[in-house]
């Protein structure tokens, strides 16, 4: 069987959520402030990735994936439980824009992009590649088969942007 006849699970990955598979995967989504940070093994061909709305949850009762802190710390637990070596694995990080043009917002996607390199480095896990902060919104498509993405740039975030994956258009 070639790359060819291979069948890809289609993902959308939400704000706030994680998603890994060992099965391979195209994860769709979409960042305006937030950041999504995908990793992959390439000995494994398989990957993951965690989309986060703000970089730190101060309180433990609040820590959840909606925080850049928790995702990518329970995102590389998971994946290294699979049996990764952590010196084969590559992560790419996307998003951090600041689209409103607010202080408040700039902030937030700063420290968003912030989080997640400090939390690979802390972890030992290599950055491959940066699609981040800027002004523009980015719609990712993340092949964890290949560690392949693309992101389409757009200067605004409509609901059609979300489609085929909501019921919005």
């Amino acid at each position: 069987m070639g790359d060819r006849d291979i069948r890809f699970y289609e993902y959308y990955l939400k704000p706030g959520y994680i998603f890994l598979n060992r099965e391979p995967s195209n994860i769709s989504t979409v960042v305006g402030s937030c950041v999504a940070v995908s990793l992959w093994g390439c000995k494994g061909n398989c990957g993951g990735m965690a989309h986060y709305l703000y970089p730190f949850a101060d309180n433990r009762d609040r820590a959840t994936a909606k925080y850049g802190n928790v995702a990518i710390n329970h995102l590389i637990k998971i994946f290294l439980d699979w049996d990764a070596d952590r010196r084969d694995v590559g992560a790419q990080i996307f998003g951090g824009a600041s689209l409103r043009h607010s202080t408040e917002c700039e902030k937030i996607a700063q420290e968003n992009i912030r989080v997640a390199r400090c939390v690979l480095e802390r972890s030992g896990i290599k950055i491959i590649s940066e699609d981040v902060g800027g002004d523009m919104g980015r719609k990712v498509i993340y092949n964890t088969y290949s560690n392949e993405a693309i992101v389409y740039k757009t200067e605004r975030l409509r609901g059609s942007d979300w489609y085929p994956y909501s019921h919005e258009r």
